[in-house]
């Protein structure tokens, strides 16, 4: 009897595990990455940046010690150490696009405008990408001004530092999945490093599964006199611009107006702050940037990739784009004391569970369909895909006002399912992949209607 038993249990076992009936709904890894992040590292990256006097995109390219040439050196060396120290894991490089005076109206002189770009190959989809970005360059009052100090010390030697931690702190594991850390150049003459970067993707096929543009996040003393060490803004667009006809069309008629790719790649920054670093507060703004401005996710935007901006809740304006200066008692000038490192440090552990999150997840579901027109239930059906370590399928839904996914029932390793007695009319619909450690690919809004 005993040895009845004791089968029994083992076979039960080996069923639940094999058909992974209930994954885990968080990854623990998650929480030694976010421990691993440093404000001291990223103190030490900020003052090296801000050091360098000026890293506007058309200052000095050949002093060691001032301008975007060294700055940008500095930045691939710090790569390419970390690739030493990974056995070689990040495979380093510059990416450069030649912009004229003739052609653009910020561009005082013809200059290389040059990327440093860091990729850790995933494991089993290396032409699957996720990619954290910072700016490089930094400007005063006059972007045209390429001479006069801008160090830039939040704006955006922060975003950068931040990127270049996340390699130090992820490249001690291994991904399913593709990550790229970037630093993009000419950000504020007219985001001319984002479009290169961008460009040379598509020309590349690179599967981006998401852009993190990461564009201040060290302050949190606002103009508005509010200080706040715990909310950040998540800007993404609603539907992708390269949409077709056919589906303008289908949105009329089924909805998803704020359910593009980018959209709901900041839905995923969101849950993955508040199930891992509930102390933070999220904040997703339904709109490409702030208003009438952008940031480098955009050129990814326009072609198509899915983009978000990650930054600071509370702008501090006298230290964005001005000549260090004091007027009327008041401060002026991006320097180093209107950088928080312990924020910095918060936002940076942010990116680094979003981007290991996506990293480990399956591949997101493809062919998502949806059915329950004039029915008292809804149905879900997608592709399959053929991965040995996905656990199943997750459906979710929400109320059509909700900004987040709100409900969700984990379904197992099968290709369709329905929603016993909910309504089709009444809410969206969404379909994720989940792997074993509860790690889930970005939601899939239905592409395709199933007909009763």
């Amino acid at each position: 009897m005993r040895s009845i038993l004791t089968l029994f249990i083992g076979f039960f076992t080996f069923y639940a595990v094999g058909q992974n009936l209930n994954p885990s709904q968080s990854d623990q890894r998650m929480y030694d990455i976010i421990a691993a992040v440093s404000a001291d590292n990223l103190e030490n990256d900020i003052r090296i940046l801000a050091g360098f006097g000026t890293r506007n995109t058309f200052s000095d390219t050949l002093s060691d010690t001032r301008g975007i040439g060294a700055a940008r050196r500095w930045i691939k060396a710090e790569f390419d150490q970390i690739s030493e120290e990974c056995g070689g894991c990040l495979e380093v490089f510059y990416q450069k696009d030649y912009v004229t005076k003739a052609e653009n109206t910020r561009v005082p002189k013809d200059a290389w405008v040059v990327n440093v770009v860091a990729i850790q190959r995933g494991t089993e989809n290396p032409d699957h990408y996720i990619i954290m970005s910072g700016d490089i360059d930094s400007r005063a009052s006059d972007t045209m001004d390429y001479e006069i100090d801008a160090p830039g010390a939040n704006d955006n030697a922060s975003g950068m530092a931040g990127a270049i931690e996340a390699a130090r702190v992820l490249s001690k594991y291994k991904f399913k999945n593709s990550i790229v850390y970037a630093g993009l150049s000419g950000e504020e003459q007219g985001l001319f490093g984002g479009a290169g970067l961008a460009k040379y993707a598509k020309e590349n096929g690179w599967n981006i599964l998401g852009v993190l543009n990461n564009d201040m996040i060290g302050n949190i003393e606002g103009v508005d006199g509010v200080i706040d060490n715990r909310t950040f803004r998540i800007f993404s667009e609603p539907v992708p611009p390269t949409e077709t006809e056919r589906e303008r069309n289908m949105r009329r008629f089924y909805g998803g107006e704020v359910d593009g790719t980018s959209r709901q790649l900041a839905r995923y920054v969101h849950r993955q702050t508040l199930t891992y670093m509930p102390e933070m507060n999220p904040m997703m703004v339904y709109r490409l940037d702030r208003f009438g401005r952008g940031g480098h996710h955009r050129p990814f935007n326009d072609l198509g990739f899915p983009g978000i901006r990650i930054m600071e809740a509370h702008e501090n304006y006298n230290r964005q784009h001005q000549d260090i200066r004091v007027e009327n008692g008041i401060e002026y000038g991006d320097v180093i004391e209107g950088v928080n490192f312990e924020y910095a440090k918060k936002l940076t552990a942010v990116n680094a569970i979003t981007l290991a999150g996506l990293a480990w997840a399956p591949l997101p579901p493809e062919n998502v369909g949806i059915g329950g027109v004039v029915q008292p239930s809804t149905k879900l059906a997608w592709d399959n895909q053929n991965d040995e370590h996905l656990a199943g399928y997750k459906v979710y839904w929400r109320q059509t006002i909700s900004p987040t996914w709100d409900h969700s029932r984990y379904v197992g390793k099968i290709n369709e399912f329905t929603l016993e007695g909910i309504v089709i009319d009444n809410f969206y619909f969404g379909v994720s992949a989940v792997d074993k450690f509860g790690n889930e690919s970005v939601v899939v809004f239905p592409q395709r209607v199933i007909r009763n």
